[in-house]
């Protein structure tokens, strides 16, 4: 077969992203409501922001937003992610950081697959946060054991999945028939099971372990258990959920409302509480509930470096030393109170946060640039400076070990988080993943010295102006 008869990874990405979302859509409406929320936000927000507008189109970035979701899926063995990741690595998505969630309480570590060249992401953004179960965790031995002998015995990917994730990599690509037949195959190990793999009694009794244990080893698949949008104004989208009849989490996760955006905020409906059915001795099926699946929605800012990543996790520290967010949403006034005041040390300024360090930032030839012809570049700074290279915030693509725990959290009910003892293991992780995670920060900043690199070329070799 011919290399060109191919079709690109971003194809699949994009066709299963949306594949996905159809899917979702379909399983929770409240998902297609929160949609439509979000998107109108996003068009009142870049109405009254023309500068925004205009940042987000010189930056390609603008289409990306409408289409950018990410997803979250937990998974039970190392066989399954390590299968995981050949499937998303069709699909051009692959491992980036590593989060150890067991320090808030919640028996998993995860990484995030997502795309990673700049212009894999502008193309689609689709991302899946995949945690992996920690039975080791687990206190109670026999519980330990039978949970691992439910999860040995299930396949979660079709034997068309399988197949064809092979032939991807036996080919180096797929044709656009095969592509659509692999997204088909592979959307079903995210699709939603009504009916358990394990009677009510182990149900409740992995349940009282930690729920979402019982929400992985109980059932035939990862069922995706959110998919997020992108809002540019999730303020907005949290006051008005109520009027949508949406109930939103008592606090966002993340920063504080800021003018300029860092890292990532968070917030979510609660998780739906669904009819389940569960396998009894004689054949027949008891009806029961789970509660598993919600809704989520994202703003995303700028990617900051390890110092401004240090300085972050200080104030996020320091806010938490004054109050802690009550998992019932009692003290939420009380608590953005304390989390505003420490961010007050944070830079609110683009310029600002590049001086000092913080940030990643990406960097284009102004108009006045683009006419000019400089043979011997300076720095950045003096660039800048001359007028010649404009800078525009990198996006930060990743996730946050305190936000997804607090997400899981609220969303697993006010009693789900335990004391478990925090034991990170990237180590073990990646032996089970069969490859190492990739590391965000080299990530971005090789984003940002290419863009660099790039203004130093087109300066050198730009025409001057007639």
């Amino acid at each position: 077969m011919k290399e060109n008869s191919f079709v690109s990874t971003d194809y699949i990405r994009s066709a299963f992203s949306a594949a996905m979302s159809a899917m979702y859509r379909d399983e929770v409406p409240a998902y297609g409501t929160l949609m439509q929320l979000v998107e109108k936000v996003n068009a009142e927000t870049l109405a009254a922001d023309p500068a925004l507008r205009a940042r987000l189109e010189d930056t390609d970035s603008l289409e990306r937003i409408s289409q950018e979701r990410h997803g979250a899926i937990r998974l039970g063995t190392p066989a399954e992610l390590s299968m995981m990741r050949r499937v998303f690595a069709v699909m051009g998505m692959y491992p980036v950081g590593y989060y150890d969630l067991s320090t808030a309480g919640v028996p998993v570590h995860s990484t995030a697959f997502r795309p990673v060249g700049d212009a894999n992401l502008k193309k689609n953004p689709f991302r899946v946060f995949t945690s992996l179960l920690r039975l080791d965790l687990i206190a109670d031995e026999v519980l330990r054991k039978e949970a691992q002998a439910i999860l040995d015995a299930r396949r979660i990917f079709t034997p068309g999945a399988v197949t064809l994730t092979e032939k991807a990599e036996q080919q180096g690509g797929l044709d656009k028939a095969d592509a659509a037949r692999f997204v088909a195959e592979a959307l079903e190990a995210f699709r939603w099971h009504d009916k358990a793999n394990v009677s009510s009694d182990m149900y409740h009794r992995l349940h009282d372990a930690h729920r979402l244990i019982a929400d992985v080893v109980s059932f035939k698949g990862p069922h995706i258990n959110h998919l997020t949008p992108r809002t540019l104004d999730i303020d907005a989208v949290q006051a008005r959920m109520p009027d949508y009849d949406i109930a939103p989490k008592a606090v966002v996760e993340g920063p504080p409302t800021r003018k300029c955006a860092i890292l990532l905020r968070q917030t979510s409906f609660k998780a739906l509480d669904e009819p389940v059915s569960f396998q009894t001795e004689d054949g027949s099926w008891q009806q029961g509930s789970h509660t598993a699946r919600f809704g989520e929605i994202e703003q995303r800012g700028v990617a900051l470096t390890p110092k401004g990543r240090a300085l972050y996790d200080e104030l996020l520290a320091a806010s938490r030393k004054v109050i802690r967010p009550a998992a019932d949403g009692s003290n939420a006034a009380e608590y953005e109170k304390a989390l505003a005041g420490a961010f007050e040390d944070f830079p609110d300024e683009w310029s600002d946060i590049r001086a000092a360090g913080l940030g990643y930032f990406a960097f284009s030839l102004t108009e006045k640039g683009r006419r000019s012809r400089v043979s011997d570049p300076g720095s950045i700074d003096e660039l800048i400076a001359a007028g010649l290279v404009r800078f525009d915030p990198i996006v930060y693509e990743d996730f946050l070990p305190v936000s997804a725990a607090g997400i899981f959290q609220s969303n697993l009910g006010d009693d789900a988080a335990q004391e478990f003892v925090a034991s990170p293991n990237q180590k073990r992780f990646e032996q089970d993943l069969g490859a190492p995670v990739l590391n965000e920060f080299d990530h971005y900043a090789g984003i940002e010295q290419a863009s660099i690199d790039e203004c130093r070329q087109l300066l050198s070799i730009a025409e001057a102006a007639e």
